[in-house]
């Protein structure tokens, strides 16, 4: 018997050296390890020897399987070297290869981290709020009358459990002065929505950055310093800022924020709005709260917005607001650093 081990070893260590394919060593594997191969038989006829012959007999078996085994392997290893070898003939592999196209950040989203460096350089800090809010949170805290128009089906998008996307990204000022109390200098970027009908300056759904500073003794002045040094951050020091008298139910007195520059085409454009947050918005929280910790004749403050979509239309030259929202790559790819 181990004459015979010895000699199935032989033959199948030279049939395995010799074989050329993949499929030929496939057969060698099954025809000497597989369920009926040779050494498989030997193995289910060592119940028919004598007992006292059996360990010797395994151990020798064992020996030859694993023989088998590793030439397999080895032969395997060989054979898939050289199929490697001849799918690189003739390719120079030190060459470069194809250039990975480079994408880019979206315009809006560029914009965005830039009002976010100019507000952080100016002391500010980032917060933020959801986006599905409350009636409270979106009307009520912001001095919003019961009957104005924002408030109809028409204009806002109501869920069914009486909650709405918000419609500024004002609620996360009032969350904050929830939680928070003053002094308070913070900036709100995020999404917003509105029912408007979708043209070539309007969007259902928009994206803007306000600002609130809450101190004492704020003033006008503060406002106006603190607007036109966020305008010319974004525009260059050259840019003129003027506020024209508006009207927004949280904010009293209340300004647009105009801007002209030889850049822009030096013809002065609606940009912004602005305004002293309006005492009754810190009533509303004090209430929302259950203190005074925002009194009225202690604390002043200014809030404002600007809409990240406008600003990247007049930055671009943009004709039309849905080109930021269209996805064309012959619009997007101008972007590319």
């Amino acid at each position: 018997m181990n004459a015979k081990l010895a000699q199935l070893r032989d033959a199948a260590l030279a049939e395995v050296s010799a074989v050329g394919s993949m499929a030929a060593l496939d057969q060698l594997r099954v025809q000497y390890l597989g369920r009926s191969g040779s050494i498989s038989q030997i193995s289910e006829g060592m119940k028919d020897l004598p007992k006292e012959e059996r360990p010797a007999l395994g151990r020798l078996l064992n020996e030859v399987r694993t023989a088998v085994t590793a030439a397999l392997e080895a032969r395997a290893a060989a054979l898939q070297a050289e199929r490697d070898r001849d799918a690189l003939a003739g390719v120079d592999v030190t060459l470069p290869g194809t250039p990975v196209e480079r994408g880019s950040l979206h315009p809006v989203t560029l914009l965005l981290d830039r009002a976010v460096s100019v507000l952080r350089r100016m002391g500010f800090a980032m917060a933020d709020g959801p986006d599905i809010e409350t009636e409270w949170h979106c009307f009520d805290a912001l001095n919003t009358p019961a009957d104005h128009p924002a408030r109809n089906e028409q204009d806002t998008f109501f869920l069914p459990d009486g909650r709405l996307l918000r419609t500024q990204t004002s609620t996360i000022q009032i969350r904050v002065m929830e939680a928070v109390a003053p002094p308070v200098r913070i900036f709100s970027p995020g999404a917003c929505y509105r029912r408007d009908e979708i043209d070539a300056t309007h969007l259902a759904q928009f994206n803007q950055v306000e600002g609130l500073y809450i101190d004492e003794g704020v003033t006008l002045a503060d406002l106006r310093d603190t607007v036109v040094a966020f305008v010319r951050g974004l525009f260059g020091e050259q840019t003129e800022v003027r506020l024209r008298p508006h009207f927004f139910p949280f904010t009293e007195p209340s300004y647009e924020i105009d801007i002209r520059s030889r850049a822009l085409g030096d013809r002065w454009l609606e940009l912004a709005g602005c305004g002293m947050v309006d005492p009754a918005v810190f009533e509303q929280v004090n209430r929302k709260r259950g203190d005074a910790a925002y009194d009225p004749e202690r604390w002043t403050g200014f809030a404002f917005g600007f809409g990240i979509d406008r600003l990247a239309m007049i930055l671009a030259g943009l004709p039309d607001i849905r080109l930021l929202v269209e996805n064309d790559l012959r619009f997007l790819q101008q972007y590319r650093g």
